[in-house]
């Protein structure tokens, strides 16, 4: 009685075994990724279309001739408006310097209107004259040449008439026999001297 009351219990089912043999249906998952004939490749970059590849280059080649051809005009305005501005100076130039002159006309003019003036007269209008006349040098830079005697020799601005023996140093201006001019710097006539000699 006792033994069939046994087996008459309900016993737990039994664990699941814990297998440690490998699965040999499982995907190998680290070595698909090792292996060269699993891995998975990139797609090559497009060739570039040469049809449009011509299209930039022709394109490119027309932007940088309308540049050159703006760039050659902007700099054929350049010339041609200092061509103009030159123009325009020299005549301004002629023009200041003609007008400058032009009192000293009228003074010329008046005292020759006066032909009964007396000597102190005459020599007081030509001095107002000269005034006049050195005046309009002046405004129009005109500058003489009137080296004081001992002055050092300078070819450039003087031009030697003689050598005479003087009391100085040899090469240096004695007398100035005419005066010299400049204008902004430049010779207009370089003043006649004479040099002393040597000893």
């Amino acid at each position: 009685m006792v033994l069939r009351h046994a087996s008459a219990c309900h016993l737990p089912p039994p664990a699941p075994s814990m297998s440690t043999e490998p699965d040999l249906n499982a995907p190998a998952a680290s070595h698909a990724h090792a292996t060269p004939e699993n891995a998975s490749t990139e797609p090559d970059a497009a060739a570039p279309d040469p049809t449009q590849a011509l299209a930039d280059l022709e394109a490119r080649l027309t932007a940088m001739s309308d540049n050159y051809l703006r760039a050659k005009a902007e700099s054929e305005n350049v010339r041609r408006r200092a061509e103009e501005e030159s123009s325009k100076a020299r005549k301004f130039a002629i023009e200041g310097f003609a007008e400058s002159l032009l009192p000293v006309r009228d003074s010329l003019e008046a005292a020759l209107a006066l032909p009964a003036a007396s000597n102190e007269q005459l020599l007081e209008g030509v001095r107002a004259t000269l005034r006049q006349l050195t005046q309009a040098l002046e405004r129009n830079k005109v500058m003489p040449i009137e080296p004081p005697a001992g002055t050092r020799f300078d070819p450039h601005q003087h031009q030697a008439i003689s050598m005479v023996p003087a009391d100085q140093d040899a090469n240096t201006v004695v007398t100035v026999l005419q005066k010299g001019y400049l204008i902004a710097d430049r010779v207009l006539r370089p003043a006649l001297v004479t040099v002393a000699a040597p000893k």
